[in-house]
């Protein structure tokens, strides 16, 4: 039965919880479900990401794997004069980051209902967001990774929440293949937040 936080629909019972939670010094009012991420309360992997995260203030972000909302729509606060798009294979979840959005009157935002980045092919973006979804396997998180690469915008940056014990070294092996260099910015109980950086292409002088 499909009851996993990367199904498309889940099927579990719903149970509707109300968090009053303040990200990046801001307060925000969610709603949570059962049959998402972090059901009970924003996950503490995803509050070291938005402690950690760096947007400029009119960047085009991509939130992948939203949930209910709480880093792509905190992200939305950072970037005033700019718009985040936010993702989810969970339809359950997708509907509910809408409700927090409007409960929030945040405006700035899109939010999809897409597996992986197909609703979303041919966009780009100067920094992608993701909690990745390590249950649904490794070639998932692999495919966030390489489709993140192709879809940033030369400059721009990937910035990934992993914990050490689920997979952070072989993560961070993936995206130095992909994009190079890579920065730990902070590590923090076991998580880890990775920076990867696109770098510009070097023209050649004619």
């Amino acid at each position: 039965m499909p009851n996993h936080y990367y199904s498309r629909q889940p099927d579990t019972a719903h149970d509707r919880h109300a968090l009053e939670v303040t990200l990046r010094g801001q307060k925000l009012r969610l709603t949570s479900d059962a049959g998402v991420f972090s059901k009970n309360g924003v996950d503490y992997g995803s509050k070291v990401l938005i402690e950690a995260m760096e947007l400029p203030p009119a960047a085009a972000v991509l939130d992948v794997g939203c949930g209910y909302g709480p880093i792509g729509l905190t992200a939305a606060r950072m970037v005033p004069g700019g718009h985040v798009t936010m993702i989810d294979i969970n339809g359950r979840a997708v509907e509910l980051a809408k409700e927090n959005a409007e409960r929030n009157a945040i405006s700035n935002v899109t939010i999809l209902q897409s597996d992986l980045f197909q609703e979303i092919e041919g966009q780009s973006f100067d920094v992608i967001l993701t909690n990745p979804p390590i249950r649904a396997g490794k070639s998932t998180v692999h495919a966030i990774f390489e489709k993140s690469f192709e879809q940033l915008n030369e400059g721009g940056s990937l910035w990934v929440v992993i914990q050490k014990k689920q997979g952070a070294p072989s993560a961070q092996a993936k995206l130095e293949e992909l994009f190079g260099e890579v920065e730990e910015v902070t590590k923090d109980k076991g998580y880890r937040i990775l920076k990867a950086l696109k770098k510009k292409s070097i023209g050649l002088l004619t």
